[in-house]
């Protein structure tokens, strides 16, 4: 049988998702609690393989098995064996064609800020510190990445991808009382892509820059053009769109689940 899991992690208790050797994974995690389930070595592959440090509540990764067990066996019985920082939250049974990554059509990320004059315990694991963001200048500013552009200027050097060309559907920078949200959804994301546009975004939202200066920056394609890249920890990978795959929608960061659903894709 041919599985889809959606998975939420927490993603500062792993080197990443990606299997490494002597590192803690979200990989590694679910595939060792996968193999016992099956009872048979298993291999997973993922809609996104989330960097050190980044959160994930709407990952979805697949696998394959000759094991015949309950759907219900693939969410309880690997959420017995998994970490509390890794966790099932629901499987489907799909094509063989299915591939989580390369049959995706959309991910949707969020990165969130809080704002405090002093790091907050409670917070710091989940969002990033900052003492004021104007989210009115970063979200006006975020409006020139919408549609399909050459991001080289956000683009990691380590990228292996052929090309920078992606296409942004939809981007927005809200606030929630203390939290400033960056929610942005694109075709396919280069790497770092996201929390490179976070760090040009926050230079904004604290008056380094002015609101234009993302536009002419992502139209230099010059990566030395934008500052450090954003902290890890405050990055979420929220969901995953698939054409005719009818899963459940991911949910909301934890920080932001008593603020109601998330929106599909």
């Amino acid at each position: 049988m041919h599985l889809a899991l959606g998975v939420e992690y927490d993603g500062s208790a792993f080197h990443g998702f990606q299997l490494q050797k002597a590192a803690a994974t979200v990989q590694g995690a679910l595939e060792q609690a996968l193999s016992r389930i099956a009872d048979h070595p298993l291999r997973i592959a993922a809609a996104g393989r989330t960097d050190a440090g980044v959160h994930a509540t709407g990952q979805v990764v697949g696998f394959a098995s000759n094991a015949e067990r309950p759907i219900q066996a693939w969410v309880k019985g690997v959420n017995a064996l998994t970490p509390p920082s890794v966790k099932v939250r629901w499987a489907r049974e799909v094509d063989p064609r299915f591939h989580p990554r390369y049959s995706a059509t959309a991910r949707r990320y969020m990165y969130l800020w809080y704002e405090d004059d002093v790091t907050s315990p409670t917070l710091d694991r989940w969002a990033v510190r900052v003492r004021h963001l104007d989210d009115d200048a970063m979200h006006a500013a975020s409006r020139s990445l919408v549609g399909e552009h050459d991001f080289s200027a956000f683009r990691a050097s380590g990228c292996q991808s052929e090309s920078a060309h992606r296409c942004v559907h939809r981007i927005t920078v809200h606030r929630h009382g203390p939290l400033v949200v960056l929610d942005i959804a694109a075709n396919a994301f280069l790497l770092h892509m996201v929390r490179n546009i976070a760090a040009a975004l926050r230079d904004v939202g604290e008056g380094r820059r002015p609101a234009g200066w993302l536009a002419e920056t992502l139209a230099g394609r010059d990566r030395k053009h934008v500052g450090p890249t954003a902290p890890a920890h405050g990055l979420y990978l929220v969901g995953v769109r698939y054409p005719d795959q009818a899963f459940p929608p991911g949910e909301p960061p934890p920080l932001l689940r008593s603020l109601g659903g998330l929106a599909r894709v």
